[in-house]
């Protein structure tokens, strides 16, 4: 059966046979096989190379694959979602806050002390202590931060607790500075608890009047 050779594998045929005949049958081989075999090694050196490159010419080039990641689906925005659910958190805690203060303190028994200042130049408040039948109930000591807010129109609430009905004595103690001395006033009021919560204010003012401050205790009536 008749089988097509490589022409490669032919020509190193060739050559090992020329190679051959040239050592056995003359005396002067070895020299005469070096002096041939160097041209034959670069012939068939120059064809391998020949048909290599046309291989490769001939080789369809795959197309570079796409290694950048695939754009992300943008997300929608939360901002709005998240303000919300702070809204509801913030609202569902001063409901639970009334909700405590109404279980703690009831209407009937339910008393609460603020403080106010309408203050220019005649005094700084240093600090204040409240008592309810000769008995301390509240003490506090303030710092610029707090004094600046009271002096922007800001309310604090001084105390809040349950006070039996009947007649009580609401006594307030305010010391700070002023422009020629220091001030340690106090004010008192005789109030009676009744089935409704009381509400009391401690008020510093300025008197031009008399150029210092002046300090009472009201009370608010329900209406």
């Amino acid at each position: 059966m008749w089988r097509e050779s490589h022409p490669i594998k032919s020509w190193a045929s060739r050559i090992a046979q020329s190679q051959t005949t040239i050592g056995t049958t003359q005396g002067g081989a070895v020299m005469f096989n070096q002096s041939v075999k160097l041209p034959l090694l670069g012939f068939m050196l120059a064809v391998c190379m020949g048909a290599t490159a046309n291989a490769q010419n001939a080789a369809p080039v795959a197309a570079p694959t796409s290694t950048a990641p695939s754009e992300s689906v943008q997300q929608p925005a939360v901002t709005p979602q998240v303000e919300n659910l702070k809204v509801s958190v913030l609202n569902l805690n001063r409901d639970l806050l009334i909700l405590e203060e109404e279980l703690l303190y009831p209407p009937s028994n339910q008393v609460a002390i603020y403080l106010s200042m309408d203050l220019g130049q005649f005094f700084n408040l240093d600090a204040v202590k409240v008592e309810i039948d000769n008995k301390l109930v509240s003490s506090e000591l303030y710092t610029d931060k707090q004094i600046s807010a009271l002096y922007r129109g800001g309310v604090q609430r001084l105390y809040i607790g349950n006070l039996k009905a009947g007649e009580h004595e609401v006594s307030a103690f305010f010391t700070g500075r002023g422009p020629q001395q220091n001030y340690k006033r106090g004010a008192k009021l005789m109030v009676t608890k009744a089935q409704a919560p009381l509400v009391l204010e401690l008020k510093i003012i300025d008197s031009s009047a008399q150029l210092q401050p002046t300090f009472e205790i009201k009370e608010w009536k329900a209406e």
